[in-house]
């Protein structure tokens, strides 16, 4: 893994979103497409504002799925993470060539399995992702589920992730904060051929060291990052302020 370390949130979106920029780029070079996973939250913003910035990239060869969704959220709720794709992404890159969101409305097991379907028939070659403030990957709170090779899965949120999402701002109170969503599954994560890690702010710190200086386990979901291939993390200085001395940055 190789840990990238910046001042602060819009240095280090800019070079995340770079490297992914030229991940992309290299996909359509070479297979003349590219399939991508995108992620949601505060994390991702400035991330996502550089990877736009790429007017060279030909969004008519790009494929784009998204991490996870709220059970029962209606797309025009605020939280709602097919509403935050529309406006930030999908509303820029109109000529996109597809596109296969989450419905957290639909009958779950349905769902589930319809994404599944889909997402197998395209291998992901670039993985824009987060870590929770809990650890989680995607929605997969700890203990998370390292065994199901099932692409897309109901799971159950812990308290702990449900208060992220109302300290955010997403959510009036707690009681308001779903407690189920359809998240892709580890396993699922982990087979994409390259891994875009964001993870600013000092709140996320505490998970940024349990999930590097721990050994891999479902309990901290985020170390699975360490035993991927082509794995990039990349923080500003509040998220690594918790780190040793022994870390080499680029």
């Amino acid at each position: 893994m190789k840990i990238y370390k910046r001042k602060d949130p819009n240095e280090m979106g800019k070079v995340a979103g770079d490297h992914a920029a030229e991940a992309i780029l290299s996909a359509i070079k070479s297979r003349g497409a590219a399939n991508i996973i995108l992620a949601t939250g505060t994390s991702q913003f400035e991330t996502l504002k550089a990877l736009l910035s790429h007017q060279e990239i030909d969004w008519s060869k790009v494929t784009m799925f998204h991490l996870d969704e709220y059970l029962g959220l209606p797309i025009t709720h605020p939280a709602s993470f097919r509403k935050y794709l529309k406006e930030r992404f999908l509303d820029e890159v109109k000529e996109l060539k597809n596109y296969f969101l989450i419905d957290g409305e639909e009958d779950p097991e349905k769902e589930t399995e319809r994404l599944g379907k889909l997402i197998l028939k395209h291998p992901i070659d670039v993985a824009l992702v987060g870590i929770g403030e809990n650890g989680h990957l995607a929605f997969n709170d700890p203990p998370a589920d390292f065994e199901t090779e099932k692409p897309y899965l109901v799971v159950d949120l812990d308290e702990a992730c449900r208060k992220q999402q109302l300290g955010e701002g997403w959510f009036p109170d707690l009681e308001a904060v779903p407690r189920q969503a359809i998240s892709m599954s580890i396993h699922q994560i982990m087979k994409s051929k390259k891994i875009i890690c964001s993870v600013p702010d000092k709140r996320k710190a505490n998970a940024v060291k349990s999930c590097l200086e721990n050994k891999v386990s479902p309990e901290f979901p985020a170390s699975i990052l360490q035993d991927h291939p082509d794995c990039a993390l990349y923080l500003d200085e509040a998220a690594a302020s918790l780190l040793g001395s022994g870390y080499s940055f680029n």
